[in-house]
């Protein structure tokens, strides 16, 4: 799309805490072998199509993703406060099954109807990312196209379900992969869904793992 600005969107790579089914939220953790294997291919693949600038979260496993890209492709990944992660609260270092055991309506609600439901002691909305998101589509940082925006599982689900026209309400029909890439054109305020969830450089990566457990 000519004169569009070209977002790749990018979850980061798997974390100690993706394996073990914690929520991360604001909390750091570390990205795991497999993760620091996702970021890598991830590089390569766009050292063929690079993007003209790289802008991501801070929170460590966002950094450490985007660095490897940046380290690959001569760039500097620049960081922007409004593509972090929810805040989870409470939840936040607790196991799925702990938070289940601790908070079983909230849990409910999350599955149902996870546009009404509050993040406990702090925690955050889904509206509450979105608002985020919305914030930085109207004034993206100026540092050219296409840009590379490594962030968050909710941040892209979000970002995909505004291009569609749907809301946080439909937030479980979307699925992000780590290390996959989303595209999106921003054109007169007007987000377009390119891709969602492209994760071909992931192919080889699945198949060596498959072959090392074999």
């Amino acid at each position: 799309m000519s004169g569009a600005l070209r977002l790749w969107l990018v979850r980061h790579g798997e974390t100690t805490w993706n394996i073990a089914g914690r929520y991360q939220g604001r909390k750091d953790s570390m990205l795991s072998g497999r993760g620091m294997a996702q970021a890598h291919a991830l590089a390569e693949r766009l050292a063929h199509e690079p993007p003209a600038a790289i802008v991501c979260s801070p929170l460590l496993r966002t950094r450490a993703t985007a660095d490897v890209v940046a380290q690959r492709l001569d760039l500097r990944a620049e960081v922007d406060q409004r593509l972090i992660e929810i805040s989870h609260g409470a939840w936040e270092g607790h196991t799925r099954a702990e938070v289940a055991a601790g908070w079983p309506e909230m849990v409910e609600r999350w599955q149902n109807a996870p546009h009404q439901v509050r993040f406990p002691d702090g925690g955050e909305t889904l509206d509450d990312v979105l608002e985020r998101w919305r914030d930085f589509l109207a004034a993206p940082p100026a540092l050219g196209s296409p840009l590379l925006v490594v962030t968050h599982d909710v941040i892209v689900r979000l970002a995909v379900l505004a291009a569609r026209g749907k809301g946080p309400e439909a937030y479980h029909e979307i699925q992000v992969e780590n290390a996959a890439l989303t595209e999106i054109a921003l054109a007169a305020g007007t987000s377009t869904l390119l891709r969602v969830n492209d994760a071909a450089h992931l192919d080889g990566l699945r198949a060596d793992i498959a072959s090392q457990a074999s």
